[in-house]
Formats: structure tokens, sequence, C-alpha cells
């Protein structure tokens, strides 16, 4: 099977943002699933095996959202590359994925802290669709649990943004919604942990080094952005098929 370059790179990159970006975003998700946590009973709250089935009800609501932002975003992919040619416009809109994601990496290691007012753009949006996430509290089961995840999906967030800017060039609306699902995936262990080591992981999340240490990191994953043919799960499957 050969794989897509494209789109096995930005599905590996994808889930490695959101492994990465996850824990420097701890605080924020971290309040979020307060707000839900606090507004179930006691007997579930004070009960992790009752209440990990709310929390990963609302992580898959907001990994949905996700995934539905990913198909939109593909669908702009047509409109953009289209007037410049496929090869030249998908080619244009690798590199300004790859600035997007190097941007979002210095902000993390607090090198660019202007990178914030990237979330401006979905605020609009945001004020919108807030108030029916505050109307499903009090979380009264796993259903509103993950309608609640749907509407905070939409959270702006800079970061969720970068992981977006990588989508639009993988290649088509399903490739798109997939990698942003990705990129979801890679922030459950964290955001889920929240619940069980929460303030083992907003220690972590604090430390300075620590948050170099994951800008660096992000800004290197930018470069599978800028040259999928790095990616070796691209390389791989074509060095089998020509020993075929």
């Amino acid at each position: 099977m050969i794989f897509d370059p494209d789109f096995t790179s930005s599905f590996l990159v994808a889930l490695l943002m959101g492994v990465f970006s996850s824990l420097h975003c701890i605080g924020m998700c971290g309040s979020i699933i307060g707000s839900l946590t606090f507004s179930l009973s006691p007997e579930i709250r004070q009960n992790k095996k009752r209440l990990l089935p709310f929390i990963f009800s609302y992580n898959a609501g907001r990994i949905t959202s996700y995934g539905i932002a990913g198909a939109t975003v593909g669908l702009l992919e047509v409109l953009i590359t289209f007037p410049l040619g496929e090869a030249h416009g998908h080619r244009l809109l690798q590199i300004l994925s790859a600035l997007i994601m190097t941007g979002a990496g210095l902000y993390i290691a607090g090198w660019f802290p202007r990178f914030a007012y990237i979330e401006k753009l979905g605020v609009h949006f945001w004020k919108k669709i807030e108030p029916y996430g505050r109307k499903l509290i009090p979380v009264k089961d796993c259903k509103h649990a993950y309608l609640f995840g749907m509407v905070w999906g939409w959270l702006p967030c800079g970061l969720v943004y970068a992981a977006l800017a990588l989508t639009v060039a993988s290649g088509s609306v399903l490739q798109s919604a997939l990698t942003m699902i990705a990129f979801g995936l890679g922030t459950l262990p964290a955001v889920m942990g929240v619940g069980v080591m929460i303030s083992v992981l907003t220690r972590l999340a604090e430390m300075p080094s620590f948050k170099k240490i994951v800008g660096l990191i992000m800004i290197f994953l930018a470069l599978f952005a800028a040259f999928p043919s790095l990616n070796p799960m691209a390389i791989m499957p074509h060095t089998m098929h020509a020993g075929l």
C-alpha cells in the first residue's frame, strides 16, 4: 500500500502536535473539565470509575468538533488552490502551515507572545455558540457531556488553529477531517489525565524549561509540514514498493 506523503505527514505531525500542545494548554483544558466535573453530583465526582466516562464523553465531543472543523478547512483548500493551480497552490499551503506551526512553537516557548492574537479569529463565532454550552450545565449524563464537549471544541485556541493550518494541505476533505481527529487524539492522554493527576500535569506545564522544549519540538515538526518527503511513514512504503 502506497501512502500519500502529504496525508501521512499531516496525520503524524498533527498527532504529535496534539500530544505536546495539550501539555502546554493543560491549564485551559483543566478549567473546562473542572466546570464539567463540578456540575456533576458528589457521588460521581468522588468516584473515579464513574467520573471517567463523563470526561471521555466530553473529549469525544471535543474531538468530533475538531473533525468537523478539519473538514470545513478541507473545503477551503479547493477554493484556495483552484486559481493558483493544484501543485503550486498546495505547495504554498504547505509552506504557510509550516510558518504558522513555527509561530505556535515560538509562542509555547515564550518567544512570540503575539501569536496569541490569532485566537481573535474565532471569537465572534465562539460568542454565538458558547451560550449553548452553558445550557448544558449541570451535566446530567454522558450524552450531555458529549454535547458539552462539542461546544467547547470551538473555544478559540491558537494551537488548534495551527493544527487547522496543517490540515489545509493534507490533500482532501476526508484527510483534513482525519488530520484534526489525529490532533484531538494526541491531546487525549493529557486532558483525560487532568481528572486523575491534575497537580502533576499542572506543575509540569508551568516549568519554563519544559515550555521551551515543547516549543522547539513544535518548530521541528513544522519541518515535516514544509517537507512531507522527510516523513518516514511516506518514505518506507515507497521503498518497500520499489523492492517488490
